[in-house]
Order: C-alpha cells, then structure tokens, then sequence
C-alpha cells in the first residue's frame, strides 16, 4: 500500500501546497511519526496527480520562478475518506534498531553496554525536549483549548503520542541504567 499517497492527501485537505511545502510537513509536523524524502515526494505527487487525486497550477515566484502549487480534487477527496475510515488491524512490530543492540547486550562489555545506553539516553532527552518545545508552541498558538473541532487537533494527537512515548523511552534507559551501574 502506499501510505505516502494518503500522507499527501491529507496534507492537502488542509489546503493548497507546493512540493517544497509538503517536504517541510514531513520535517516538522509528521516527522514525528512518518517520513519521507524529497525525492519520494516528487514521484508520488506526479502519481496523484496522473491518477486524478490532486491538481496542480503553476504560481511564479519572484520574477521568473515557477513552482506547482498542489490541491485536493473531489475524487482524492474520496480516496482519503475511505482509506481514513478502513480499520486495519494492528501492524507488526516497529522497526528499532536500538532495540535490537539491546537484545544482544550480552555481547558487549558492561562498560560498552552502559555507554550505549548513556548515548541513547541523552539521544531520547533531546528528543523529548524538542517534542516538548513543539507542543508549547502549539498550545500557545491556539486562541482556545485544543477540541475535536480544532484544526491542530490531529496535530496535537500526535505530539502528545510522541510526547508519551518518548517520557516512556527515557524512564526505560533510566531504569537500565540504573540496574547496569549497580551490578558494577
């Protein structure tokens, strides 16, 4: 399946985009949980736009640049609601790869093993405090509490996932941490 197809397409939803645009959402915004690269981005476009799903205008920028500016058709409409309200069942695992070194910890050295935790944790507090600073931002943005209605409310679902699960993450390496240096 392709996912970055219905990615794009919700982005649209929320109104006109050029690639460029749709490249920044996926640094910020749905880099959080998704990615994806430029050079996916371009191809896929061409695709939803082949397909009918999306249209395209051609805005000049400065004097003599030119850049498509992207949006939702009626039937790309439709292909998102449809792939938004199928229920799929639980996908397999997540693939993390810090997770599979921890696995085969017993290779290493206790030294070696707690630098890479100590890494990995400092690594995570980073990335919770740059969650966190989106999140503040986010709600400092907003004229009234964040409701169903609002349109940053799926925004909002995703840092406060993101948010949880890295607070988890920490307090996990925190815990390791603390059970690797007692044994010393």
């Amino acid at each position: 399946m392709r996912i970055l197809k219905y990615a794009i397409l919700g982005l649209l939803r929320k109104g006109e985009l050029s690639g460029y645009d749709i490249t920044n959402y996926f640094k910020e915004e749905l880099g959080q949980f998704w990615s994806a690269k430029h050079s996916q981005i371009y191809p896929e476009l061409k695709k939803l736009t082949d397909e009918g799903f999306i249209e395209f205008r051609t805005a000049i920028q400065g004097t003599r640049l030119e850049k498509k500016m992207y949006t939702l058709t009626e039937s790309g409409e439709q292909e998102l609601h449809a792939w938004l309200t199928k229920k799929d069942p639980i996908p397999e695992t997540v693939k993390d790869e810090f997770m599979l070194k921890a696995y085969f910890i017993s290779s290493l050295t206790q030294e070696e093993a707690v630098d890479l935790f100590t890494d990995q944790l400092l690594k995570r507090q980073l990335k919770l405090s740059d969650l966190q600073h989106s999140y503040n931002e986010l709600i400092e943005s907003l004229d009234q509490p964040i409701s169903f209605s609002s349109p940053d409310f799926g925004h909002y679902l995703v840092l406060t996932k993101a948010l949880e699960r890295e607070k988890n993450y920490v307090t996990w390496l925190e815990d390791i941490l603390a059970v690797m240096k007692n044994q010393q």
